[in-house]
């Protein structure tokens, strides 16, 4: 698989993005109750700044796939089975008076299904062939709230990687240099250890890596992990996180 890494845009650093807001890193670093921005007023942290990329893996296909519900898969009607997911991811635009929601970005996510398995590729190892199908895939246009909704399910897990979602978000796609930010989302290991607990993900045998054993998740993992509440039927979860474009 090809990797993607031109980027139209980038995620700053903590440093840099107190830095262009106008508040001194010093101040929190030292652990500052009150922060002030360069106005001297009193500064409250917007919550999209700081939050990593990581690898995009190597299963993303475009598939072009506008859809807000990804359990199915288009090309033969069947519907992914697990515990269904609604999973909000707020887009914003950082610059000196904090951050402001991102209209019209394209935001995709592809996950795996209950048993580890994802869609439209051949499984490196060999473990599986789903080339031509196009469950769990898909991409939305974030809204005048910067917003992308998405109807999932909560992933289940493969040899070798805690339970994640991998997103990417890209303001142009039709341009060459349209890929601008790609990374990871994941769970509480607590919680994932109450879905995985019953079916379907129960039939997925073997001891499941957890977020500190995963290579990926210590490289940041702990700013990428959702917050989940719980629903009738399943989970809620919201991401917020803020780019700053040239």
């Amino acid at each position: 698989m090809e990797h993607d890494d031109v980027q139209v845009g980038r995620v700053l650093s903590r440093r840099e993005a107190l830095g262009l807001i106008g508040v001194s890193s010093a101040a929190v670093l030292g652990g500052a109750s009150s922060l002030e921005g360069s106005t001297g007023l009193p500064f409250r942290l917007p919550a999209c700044i700081v939050r990593p990329s990581q690898t995009e893996g190597p299963y993303f296909v475009d598939t072009k796939l506008n859809r807000s519900d990804i359990r199915s898969d288009p090309t033969d009607g069947s519907v992914c089975e697990g515990t269904p997911l609604h999973l909000e991811i707020q887009v914003s635009r950082l610059n000196s008076s904090g951050c402001r929601p991102l209209a019209g970005a394209l935001v995709d996510i592809w996950q795996c299904d209950a048993m580890g398995i994802y869609s439209g590729v051949e499984d490196i190892n060999g473990l599986f062939d789903t080339v031509g199908k196009q469950f769990l895939r898909g991409h939305q246009v974030t809204d005048a709230d910067g917003i992308a909704r998405f109807e999932t399910i909560y992933p289940g897990w493969y040899r070798g990687r805690t339970v994640h979602i991998h997103f990417k978000i890209r303001t142009d796609p039709s341009a060459e240099s349209g890929h601008e930010f790609t990374s990871q989302l994941y769970f509480d290991d607590s919680l994932t250890d109450r879905v995985l607990a019953g079916q379907p993900y129960a039939k997925n045998e073997g001891e499941r890596p957890r977020n500190p054993d995963d290579g990926i998740f210590r490289s940041g993992g702990d700013q990428l992990l959702l917050d989940v509440v719980e629903e009738r039927d399943g989970y809620a979860a919201m991401f917020d996180i803020g780019l700053q474009i040239d």
